[in-house]
């Protein structure tokens, strides 16, 4: 397989995940990049709108609009930070929805990678984290 090649099936399985991910969070009536805002905001309380927008790569515009629909549906506050800074932190809407949607995206993630076994996986996980730390 050449490099290209490797590239292009590395963007397949991204999106082939992606599909499966946002077919599965269907019934939550939330989108897959609505559920990872609330996954960041949950491992990174405190957070600032710039932050998490660079955690779920999107610019700060895009995750203000986000934050806003989160927000307008209940899922999310925005509380004062130090100086003018307004954080937001997740509701108790917010959290169950993530809990549930969490449990959901184990299931899609673990079908993902399936046909590999554990060794196989680690083995994966470990070229992957040295090409992303170059």
């Amino acid at each position: 397989m050449t490099e290209l090649e490797l590239g292009l099936a590395v963007k397949r399985l991204q999106i082939t995940h992606h599909r499966a991910a946002t077919e599965a969070l269907l019934p939550f009536d939330i989108s897959l990049v609505q559920w990872d805002a609330l996954r960041h905001l949950h491992e990174n309380p405190g957070a600032s709108l710039h932050d998490l927008a660079v955690l779920t790569f999107q610019t700060d515009q895009a995750f203000g609009t986000l934050a806003g629909r989160l927000e307008s549906r209940g899922f999310i506050r925005r509380v004062n930070g130090r100086g003018r800074a307004i954080r937001p932190e997740l509701t108790a809407e917010g959290e169950r929805l993530f809990a549930e949607g969490r449990e959901v995206m184990k299931q899609v993630v673990g079908r993902s990678f399936a046909p590999l076994d554990a060794e196989e996986r680690a083995v994966l996980g470990d070229m992957l984290e040295r090409l992303l730390s170059r």
